[in-house]
């Protein structure tokens, strides 16, 4: 009852989007900016969470191959020089390295082992590349748009304050529309800064997994390589 008289006595509607339109040009622009962050953020949490749910499939499913007792030969034919899946892309890596590295009378060239690794490296490094597009966005939209929603409250409650030094009244109809659009820009700021932070640092842990599990396989696969090296 008394959120309708105010409205009345204000001539508008204390509704969201009343106070959207009611808010000075400044904090409308706070507020598109802040909704815009925040479908950008969960377009981003929703591709990160699709491509990691996606590597850790085709990397189990490497795993297995790789694991069958199949011989490596074998295992580079089937998938090619240039597979599609990080993981096969970090064997391939070294697979290709590894027969570049023989001589054509079957002897090895110098320093193979060390070439194998930067090989396999570079594709890890290329893979984290991919994996950790996006979210610097996630940790940009986390810590700057609570200050971007307060940099549009203090616009409202400034508005609100200029408001009663017009017309010299302290009247609630007078404060409201100044204090709401404050608030709302706060909200917003809120609203695109808690579920960035809070995913950034899941999807980040999950790419430390991710990758963690390629650099575990990579020196496997060096230590395999490096077996027949010996002998």
């Amino acid at each position: 009852m008394q959120t309708a008289l105010i409205a009345a006595e204000i001539g508008g509607s204390i509704t969201v989007w009343g106070m959207f339109a009611q808010a000075t040009f400044t904090v409308k622009l706070v507020m598109i900016a802040l909704i815009a962050a925040s479908f950008w953020t969960w377009s981003i949490i929703v591709q990160k969470t699709i491509q990691y749910r996606e590597a850790k499939r085709e990397a189990a499913q490497f795993d297995r191959a790789f694991w069958s007792g199949e011989p490596l030969d074998g295992l580079y034919e089937q998938i090619g020089p240039e597979p599609s899946g990080a993981a096969q892309k970090i064997f391939a890596a070294g697979m290709t390295e590894w027969r570049r590295s023989h001589r054509e009378d079957g002897g090895l060239i110098p320093g193979a082992t060390a070439r194998i690794d930067r090989s396999m490296d570079v594709a890890i490094a290329k893979e984290a590349e991919r994996l950790q597009k996006g979210l610097p966005v996630l940790a940009t939209t986390g810590s700057t748009a609570p200050f971007v929603g307060l940099f549009g409250t203090v616009f409202g409650i400034m508005n609100a304050f200029i408001e009663i030094a017009e017309q010299q009244n302290t009247n609630l109809a007078v404060v409201a529309p100044g204090i709401a659009e404050a608030l709302l820009a706060t909200g917003l700021g809120l609203m695109a800064a808690i579920p960035a932070v809070v995913f950034y640092n899941k999807l980040n842990a999950d790419s430390d997994r991710i990758l963690g599990g390629y650099e575990a396989f990579a020196d496997e696969f060096a230590t395999i390589l490096s077996r027949q090296l010996d002998s």
